[in-house]
């Protein structure tokens, strides 16, 4: 698959989430809404990841990559789905004191990604496929280089994290720079400053590798894999239910979490539990392994194996108040 699959159908999450509400209203606004015990699981993967950084401070550069690889990709990854979680407020009941936990988490990441994250993934699920605001996509120029070569599939997922962070600069119609954006820099860098101070150069190199490896070349890598690339034409969002959805919190649930975004990830099971004639006849993935492998070697996937659409002007000045309008709609059902 060489070309992006253009698609002139509306998003298909919004029509499913409009059947899903008038077919099963209240039990679905029973699972809904925020999970404060989140907070917990995100302090103990942060003082999990320092405690290892600690260990690690005078160990050897392979020793530290061996455990980013076997314990930090994993814990990091974790600590990338509570920034989603907070990101959709599903932490606490307010913005607020979910951008604070959300920049919390990065602590442990290493990079200050809290911020920029929310501010495009909103975007993307209320602009999915749409090339001028969906970041989620890979430029052109950067699909049609990767290609279906097996080699620089390879080269493309271990680098994904570079990948992804470079997206924003390929989107033109929203400013990157907010002030909320600054904040996390700035207290991101305290924090590093921080931290160095006690664990060193090699235990901020293992805070670093843990996200790197965990966002490519790794078991968990396969999640940004198996969301939203195309293995069945007439389907554009794929869940995950595989054992791996135990250390990622259920982010695997990708078609559940875009239709009802209100859905903590506690919950996310029950909902395909409620409503198993919605979910039954999609496509899924039970290995995030078998699909990075497949993604890597098979010639008909590439960087285009994706659905866009042509863009529309947003429906209110920011992405965030265009999901907030949407949950607020998912709530008064």
């Amino acid at each position: 698959m060489s070309e992006f699959i253009v698609s002139s159908e509306g998003e298909p999450h919004l029509i499913r989430r409009k059947a899903l509400f008038k077919k099963y209203p209240r039990e679905i606004r029973e699972i809904m809404g925020n999970e404060p015990t989140t907070a917990l699981w995100i302090v103990g993967a942060v003082a999990l990841q320092y405690a290892m950084a600690y260990f690690v401070r005078d160990q050897s550069f392979l020793l530290t990559w061996v455990l980013a690889f076997c314990i930090g990709a994993f814990v990091n990854h974790a600590l990338y789905v509570f920034v989603h979680e907070a990101t959709h407020n599903l932490v606490f009941k307010h913005s607020v004191a979910n951008r604070l936990i959300g920049i919390f988490c990065d602590f442990a990441l290493g990079v200050p990604s809290a911020m920029a994250f929310r501010k495009y993934h909103l975007m993307h699920h209320v602009k999915q496929g749409e090339r001028d605001y969906d970041a989620d996509l890979a430029p052109e120029h950067e699909a049609r280089w990767v290609g279906n070569s097996t080699f620089r599939k390879l080269i493309w997922v271990f680098f994904l994290a570079v990948s992804q962070g470079l997206r924003p600069n390929h989107l033109k119609k929203q400013k990157f720079m907010d002030p909320w954006i600054a904040f996390n820099l700035v207290v991101q860098i305290c924090a590093i400053a921080v931290a160095y101070q006690f664990v060193g150069g090699m235990g901020l190199f293992y805070l670093g590798a843990s996200t790197f490896i965990g966002l490519g070349l790794h078991p968990m890598g396969g999640r940004w894999i198996a969301e939203h690339f195309v293995i069945r034409e007439d389907q554009e969002t794929y869940s995950y239910y595989g054992p791996l959805n135990r250390l990622a919190f259920n982010v695997g649930y990708h078609n559940e979490h875009h239709d009802v975004m209100t859905i903590a990830w506690q919950n996310l099971p029950k909902l395909k539990q409620i409503a198993p004639e919605f979910y039954a006849p999609l496509k899924t993935h039970d290995s995030y392994v078998k699909l990075l492998i497949r993604f890597i070697c098979d010639p008909t996937m590439s960087l285009s194996s994706r659905v866009i659409r042509p863009s529309r002007t947003l429906a209110v000045a920011t992405p965030e108040a265009d999901v907030a309008t949407a949950s607020v709609a998912e709530a008064q059902v």
